[in-house]
């Protein structure tokens, strides 16, 4: 089952996408994904159930809303700082080789292993642990709250300090915490988990920093399991043409670490488990263009493609002014 949050006559919905998947049946009694999981949670209910329950006749085009952007993200907070955005790396082999070149480029063949590669090989070794134990420790980065957020065709922006903007191709879980503090999975949707890799590559504690920008996420929720074998596209357009692509693959078959054990060193941190937060966390990319050599411009178009996922994430890089230095007033 895949639903979407949309726009239509001045009041947003949630729909649930019908097999042609050029269509959605709109969603009765609540106007949010986030109204939605709340509500079953109150009703001790799943998703799936609940939609059916209250799916009704009213069917929407759903390629019509996507191609007029009033598709929106899938999940979203009305308090946007109650919506922390968060993700790991080094969960699938694509993205150790992508650090590893990164290391190499800048410090040379010869230099040590990275910490990159030496965590990844602990993933490996002890990200997948039986039912009931808990695995090795992945890596972990914060990328912000609610506010960075884009939707499907939203221009993402790049700062004027920045020395490149690239996309990462990735699957997201969707959380909500319960009024008792425990936290449940709405689903799952395709992210852009857009980065500056050349901050990045120059110091690996500057990692952080580059991963301060905007995001996008969706525009279909999958709800239910994620297959363990999911394929998908990544491409950039410039100029209406196809500058890279290539092929990913995710999904547990394909990556070192577990959902489960991924999940359970986000939230077992208590901050993470106040009642009615959500939370957003990207598993890693096993693609990126710029561990290919690739170096984008405004103007590109990300485009990210899954068919577990339906249609396609499509977002264009666009510039933001110079803001200068930022100053801080004294009360």
């Amino acid at each position: 089952m895949r639903l979407i949050q949309y726009f239509r006559d001045g009041h947003r919905h949630v729909g649930w996408v019908q097999p042609d998947g050029d269509h959605a049946k709109e969603i009765g009694q609540v106007s949010s994904v986030f109204e939605l999981a709340n509500l079953a949670i109150a009703r001790q209910s799943n998703i799936a159930a609940l939609v059916k329950e209250l799916a009704t006749d009213r069917t929407v085009d759903y390629a019509e809303l996507l191609a007029k952007k009033q598709v929106m993200a899938p999940l979203e907070h009305p308090e946007p700082a109650r919506f922390f955005i968060t993700g790991t790396g080094l969960t699938h082999i694509g993205s150790a080789s992508a650090r590893n070149k990164m290391h190499i480029a800048t410090h040379g063949d010869g230099a040590p292993e990275s910490d990159s590669m030496k965590i990844f090989r602990m993933g490996l070794s002890g990200g997948k642990p039986d039912a009931g134990q808990i695995g090795i420790q992945p890596e972990w980065f914060y990328k912000g709250v609610g506010t960075c957020v884009l939707a499907p065709g939203e221009d993402i922006p790049l700062p004027a300090f920045a020395l490149a903007g690239a996309e990462e191709a990735e699957i997201v879980g969707l959380y909500i915490v319960g009024p008792d503090g425990a936290p449940y999975r709405i689903g799952y949707t395709l992210g852009n988990e857009f980065s500056d890799h050349v901050t990045e590559a120059q110091n690996y504690l500057y990692t952080q920093h580059s991963k301060l920008r905007a995001c996008s996420m969706g525009p279909e929720l999958l709800v239910g399991d994620l297959p363990d074998d999911v394929r998908g596209k990544s491409r950039i357009l410039r100029d209406g043409k196809v500058l890279w692509e290539e092929d990913f693959l995710s999904g547990e078959k394909n990556m070192s670490h577990s959902i489960a054990n991924l999940e359970h060193y986000h939230f077992r941190y208590s901050m993470f488990r106040r009642p009615g937060d959500l939370h957003a966390y990207f598993f890693g990319a096993a693609v990126m263009s710029y561990a290919s050599g690739i170096k984008t411009q405004v103007g590109d178009v990300f485009e990210i493609e899954a068919s577990a996922f339906g249609k396609t994430l499509r977002n264009k890089m666009v510039a933001v002014p110079d803001e200068g230095l930022v100053t801080v007033k004294v009360l």
